[in-house]
C-alpha cells in the first residue's frame, strides 16, 4: 500500500506511524544524526508531487538548516527515499567521494543529470552503506554545529 493512501492530506501522521510504516532502524539513525549533528528538527510536509508515478505524493519529512533544504525523506514500506541536491559548489567534493561510495550510490550519481543547479539524487536508503553515503553528501551541503 502507498503511504499517501494511508495518510491523505487531511490526516497528518504521527511520528510513530511513520516509524512503523518505514520499519527500519536506518530511519531513526538518520533522524538522530541530523538532529544531533546539525541541531535541526524535522518538519512534516504534504506533497502532491506526481513524480515516480505518484509514489512521491503524500507526507514527507523535510530537514532545513538556515532556510536551506538539506534533504527530504519520503517514507516507503520497509525503507525510505532521501532526496538531496548536490549543487554546483559541492560537485567537485562529491566527485571525490564517489569512488568510496556503495555501488548503488555510484551508479545513481553517475546516471543523474545535472539540472536546475545540481544533481537531484533520490537515494533509496535500504542499507547502512547507502545511509553512510547519504550522510556524507548531506555534510557537503552544511557544516556541523560547533
Amino acid at each position: 500500500m502507498l503511504w499517501s493512501q494511508l495518510h491523505p492530506a487531511d490526516q497528518e501522521p504521527l511520528e510513530e506511524q511513520i516509524n512503523t510504516f518505514v520499519d527500519t532502524p536506518l530511519w531513526d539513525d538518520l533522524a538522530q544524526h541530523l538532529q544531533q549533528t546539525y541541531c535541526i528538527q524535522p518538519k512534516l510536509s504534504y506533497s502532491n508531487c506526481a513524480m515516480d508515478k505518484g509514489e512521491w505524493k503524500g507526507w514527507n519529512v523535510k530537514y532545513k538548516k538556515s532556510g536551506k533544504a538539506l534533504c527530504t525523506l519520503y517514507p516507503k514500506q520497509g525503507y525510505f527515499v532521501l532526496l538531496l541536491v548536490v549543487g554546483e559548489k559541492q560537485s567537485p567534493e562529491a566527485d571525490l567521494l564517489i569512488p568510496a561510495c556503495d555501488a548503488y550510490t555510484q551508479e545513481l550519481y553517475n546516471k543523474t543529470p545535472f539540472v536546475m543547479g545540481g544533481k537531484w539524487l533520490a537515494m533509496e536508503v535500504t542499507n547502512e552503506n547507502i545511509l553512510r553515503d547519504a550522510k556524507n553528501f548531506i555534510a557537503l551541503r552544511v557544516n556541523p554545529k560547533p
